[in-house]
């Protein structure tokens, strides 16, 4: 299983590690599995960009960007070229080490869990 560390631009939040994430989950469905905090207004459709995410290591383990993606990661806060959509980010290899940087979630307005 695929081994996700999650660190956070809020430095008062504590990095958290997931060392048994599934195969062909998201990332955002990773977060709700493990009660790391992540805002997704869209309900993960890929139709805003509220789980907006660096991806720092691992990218090549994930399923590729597209241009719808792409699109809405422009709409983000702060976007990178390692900026992805947690919703998008499938996991595709077991032995996959990923680390994601979640920005600081302040700044959203809407879903809060």
């Amino acid at each position: 299983m695929a081994k996700i560390t999650f660190t956070f631009e809020d430095k008062s939040i504590k990095p958290v590690l997931v060392e048994h994430a599934e195969t062909g989950f998201s990332i955002l469905e990773i977060t709700e599995d493990h009660d790391v905090h992540l805002n997704h207004n869209c309900g993960g459709v890929c139709a805003c960009s509220t789980c907006h995410i660096y991806v720092n290591k691992g990218a090549d383990n994930l399923e590729e960007i597209s241009e719808k993606e792409e699109d809405f990661i422009d709409r983000a806060i702060d976007p990178r070229i390692e900026s992805r959509l947690a919703c998008q980010c499938i996991i595709l290899d077991d032995d996959a080490e990923i680390e994601v940087e979640i920005p600081d979630q302040k700044q959203i307005i809407g879903h809060e869990h």
